[in-house]
């Protein structure tokens, strides 16, 4: 179950885990979850990270005025978590949610620090993870601040095609920092 991460792990460090794997997977649990389940909610302690087998999970937040805004999705061999929450020990800032049925591994904040101090590649891994995290979220920072609202749609559609198949239209309009009836504009326009 768990041979997306072993693979994903392999590919990133380069290193051969055959040896290993074994107990490196001993310290993720294989969870499933339904469709619009909630596996973290907001103001509760974020104490693991999920690193998505298969499906697709979302992370937002509530604003003030009850409408929730999609943050960050994550679809098969992408990790999601709230990190501020996760390494500060913080209350979460963000829900973490299901998009469709999707089987996760998740690694408690314990396990983890146990897992680095063990093995020395997942140290590596880890750090390539975040430094691609980092990077991805300084481009769409970027695209927010130099492209138009269609702009930024179409570059969405362009750049992940899986995600406009996969994902209602609603949160992809939530992601993009947009009403749904905008978005639908935005599309009916392109039509004509």
């Amino acid at each position: 179950m768990l041979t997306p991460l072993h693979l994903h792990i392999q590919k990133i460090t380069g290193h051969d885990l055959q040896d290993i794997w074994h107990n490196i997977a001993n310290y993720f649990d294989v969870i499933p979850l339904k469709k619009k389940e909630i596996i973290l909610q907001e103001g509760a302690p974020c104490t693991s990270l999920y690193f998505v087998l298969n499906g697709c999970m979302r992370s937002y937040y509530t604003k003030n005025n009850g409408i929730e805004q999609t943050i960050d999705f994550a679809i098969e061999n992408w990790w999601i978590t709230d990190h501020l929450s996760f390494d500060q020990k913080l209350l979460s800032t963000y829900s973490i949610q299901a998009v469709e049925h999707t089987t996760i591994a998740q690694i408690s904040r314990e396990n983890y620090n146990l897992l680095l101090q063990q093995y020395p590649v997942m140290e590596k891994y880890f750090r390539c993870i975040y430094q691609r995290a980092n990077a991805a979220a300084q481009k769409r920072i970027t695209y927010h601040y130099d492209f138009s609202r269609e702009e930024l749609y179409f570059h969405f559609e362009t750049q992940f095609p899986w995600f406009i198949q996969r994902i209602p239209q609603y949160l992809i309009a939530s992601y993009l920092g947009f009403s749904p009836e905008y978005l639908s504009e935005i599309k009916k326009k392109r039509l004509s």
